[in-house]
């Protein structure tokens, strides 16, 4: 694996396959090793997180490490990123002093940063995280930024083995309604692994929802070269057809990026369309659901469908812990 953990582009296929089966042989308790022994991991978390908080801190721990758990602006100082910035108004410290020194302390720095919504080119580059990767001596492990949750994502290729077995399947990955525009990092991974892991990829969403045109050429790219397939459909309901795995999640548009009031009146036309309910998952073939979590019950998903026994989104949680031990274990050595 390289250095850094920004992205599941930055592994080769024998990679993700390896990540996955490391993190099958850590829930399974036939890998008790300990490679952080004595070592410390930073955790830095610019934004609110449950599931990625608690597993990281859990998994460092079961690995036999420490975790320092930062919060800029509330626990640690507010950060500034910019190159050449006049640093005379709210922010504190800079990221190049403010790495460098986590990295004489911890043998890797985790890092969550949410989208703004306000700059579409900006920060589909990822200007927080980018710069931690260029400050940081030691590895990077993205916790989700405004154009990734890598980790998200192969816990999700995790669940998918896990529940249907190996080889390629009948995926579907759904725009839904939401109050608000949500940013792309959940979809945009989850499309990146499938096409990487060769699976059957359809991408349902309204039009003028699509993900980033220069994201999507990528993903074409590696679905073709393992394999898979890319399919589109701005139909909510034959999207669902024959498919294998449902995974919902909501999204803004980059017509309207900054502004939200925008989406929101752009999107209200599709409140009682575009959520799954049991009449879409009839047409699938028996398919599990899906979903990062949280989720909003009866917006995104119904009870029925998120209470049933095809609903998998306890486990996908679960296994965020399992496949960042794996990425920790080859990250660290």
């Amino acid at each position: 694996m390289r250095r850094d953990f920004l992205t599941t582009a930055d592994l080769r296929s024998g990679e993700l396959e390896s990540a996955i089966q490391a993190a099958l042989r850590f829930k399974s308790g036939a890998d008790q090793s300990n490679p952080l022994a004595a070592k410390s991991v930073a955790l830095v978390f610019f934004n609110p997180s449950l599931r990625t908080r608690a597993s990281m801190q859990v998994g460092i721990y079961e690995l036999g490490g420490n975790a320092v758990v930062l919060e800029p602006g509330g626990t640690s100082w507010t950060l500034e990123h910019r190159e050449g910035a006049v640093m005379d108004s709210d922010k504190t410290e800079h990221l190049a002093e403010f790495v460098r020194v986590l990295g004489r302390y911890c043998v890797a720095i985790g890092v969550r940063t949410f989208a703004a919504l306000k700059n579409w080119e900006e920060e589909r580059t990822d200007p927080i995280l980018s710069a931690f990767a260029k400050y940081s001596v030691v590895p990077i492990i993205n916790l989700e930024s405004a154009m990734h949750h890598p980790c998200q994502a192969m816990a999700d290729m995790m669940t998918i083995r896990e529940k249907l077995g190996a080889g390629r399947k009948k995926v579907l990955l759904t725009w839904a309604w939401h109050p608000k525009p949500l940013p792309m990092a959940v979809p945009n991974s989850f499309a990146l692994a499938a096409a990487q892991m060769g699976h059957e990829l359809v991408i349902a969403q309204p039009a003028g929802y699509e993900l980033d045109d220069e994201l999507m050429q990528s993903i074409k790219e590696k679905s073709a070269e393992a394999g898979g397939s890319i399919t589109f459909s701005n139909d909510v309901d034959v999207a669902f057809d024959s498919v294998e795995v449902v995974y919902a999640k909501s999204w803004g548009s980059k017509n309207f990026y900054g502004e939200p009031e925008k989406d929101i009146a752009e999107r209200a036309q599709y409140r009682d369309k575009w959520i799954v309910d049991e009449v879409k998952m009839a047409r699938t073939n028996s398919g599990i659901f899906m979903h990062c979590l949280p989720v909003r019950r009866n917006v995104i998903v119904t009870d029925g469908v998120i209470d049933s026994r095809n609903s998998v989104v306890i486990d996908e949680a679960e296994n965020r812990l399992h496949v960042q031990k794996a990425i920790l274990q080859a990250l660290i050595h």
